[in-house]
């Protein structure tokens, strides 16, 4: 098992955050079919840092899920960052009842 390290922000907001790799789906509320297939990267109590094949705006609403662990739930994107290979970093913030992440262990 990996340590939590804490990450801090420029708002002043610092989180634990969890190295865990996770597989997700991605979709739009308003479109929930095709799913994009991604990995969580870690994770944190409100939210997750998901690497992805396409961007994703900023503010937009996101369904996201853990078919292994039949979970479903919307977030937002927070942030969407191009990486050098061409895949993106998305954060996304989730409501509470997906804040438990040691559960995936």
């Amino acid at each position: 098992m990996t340590a939590p390290f804490h990450t801090g922000r420029s708002d002043g907001r610092s989180e634990r955050r969890i190295p865990q790799k996770l597989p997700t789906e991605l979709s739009h509320p308003d479109e929930p079919l095709p799913r994009e297939s991604a990995f969580t990267e870690n994770v944190s109590p409100h939210g997750a840092r998901v690497t992805t094949g396409r961007p994703w705006q900023p503010e937009s609403r996101v369904l996201i899920s853990f078919p292994e662990y039949d979970i479903l739930s919307q977030g937002k994107i927070v942030y969407c960052q191009r990486l050098e290979n061409g895949e993106f970093c998305v954060g996304i913030e989730l409501p509470v009842q997906v804040q438990r992440w040691w559960r995936f262990r």
